[in-house]
């Protein structure tokens, strides 16, 4: 009986997750099949009358500047997700292989850098970008995003505490150096903590809306291109749904590319 009783809370408890979880999406998907009529008279979990009507999938994209803004949104994230890989796993390979004096407080730091609220210190970051003369530019969020955060810091730093020093010591012996080993022992073993920085970063990035409207206002990511079917007087919602299923497609491939990195132990069995 309590095995039954048990079963039935853990099962339930995933439908009802997954319900959470689906039928907002599902409201979304059904709103920008419908007209704006179709959308004014239905109810919200009612599906639309013709699945085939791709008007306002096709004015999301022409009138929404979907193009340019994936566009823009591909070169910052591309950008700022290589500068950020590249100097979490080399921060993350000295704090864990070496040991100096400051060790901690390094550590420390990067933490205590995440206490602070980011709202608190936009006055002096804008006014950083602005005297370097980085306003509206990809520059400002490319330098924005890039700052390495603590929590890649620590996703790279747990990684690289599951890989053998002795792979290190193996390398030295046949006469690498500390980067030869970096670039061609560790690094190829840290792909999985890469893939989950990748999803988690870069999906940040690719939904942050009040960066690039704040710094970059003359060029649209698409995070700012569906607040164009927004005004003082109403939305047009059939089309904002429309461009949110767009949006949401190119996220999805990505995670279901790289998400089998993140389950998987490159450094298992890699010492007998």
């Amino acid at each position: 009986m309590r095995r039954a009783v048990w079963g039935t809370v853990k099962y339930g408890s995933l439908v009802l997750a997954s319900l959470v979880v689906l039928v907002p999406l599902s409201v979304v998907l059904f709103a920008s099949f419908k007209t704006p009529q179709e959308y004014a008279g239905t109810g919200p979990l009612a599906p639309p009358s013709d699945w085939f009507n791709l008007q306002n999938f096709a004015i999301a994209w022409q009138q929404g500047g979907m193009l340019e803004g994936f566009v823009n949104t591909t070169i910052v994230l591309v950008i700022s997700l290589a500068i950020t890989i590249a100097v979490g796993t080399m921060a993350a390979y000295a704090i864990d292989r070496f040991r100096f004096r400051g060790r901690r407080l390094v550590t420390g730091m990067f933490l205590l850098a995440t206490l602070i609220p980011s709202v608190t210190s936009q006055v002096a970051t804008f006014q950083i970008i602005n005297g370097l003369g980085l306003f509206d530019t990809k520059a400002a969020l490319v330098l924005l995003f890039s700052g390495t955060d603590i929590v890649s810091i620590y996703i790279f730093i747990q990684f690289m505490q599951s890989i053998p020093v002795a792979l290190d010591e193996a390398a030295m012996i046949d006469g690498a150096n500390r980067w030869t080993i970096y670039w061609r022992v560790i690094l190829p073993l840290l792909r999985p903590a890469i893939a989950t920085v990748i999803i988690i970063k870069g999906i940040a990035i690719y939904n942050e809306y009040y960066l690039p409207a704040l710094y970059l206002p003359s060029q649209g990511l698409i995070s700012t291109s569906l607040y164009r079917f927004k005004g003082p007087f109403g939305a047009h919602w059939e089309i904002i749904t429309a461009g949110t299923i767009v949006v949401i497609i190119p996220t999805l491939i990505v995670f279901l590319l790289l998400q089998r990195w993140i389950y998987r132990g490159m450094a298992a069995g890699a010492v007998k």
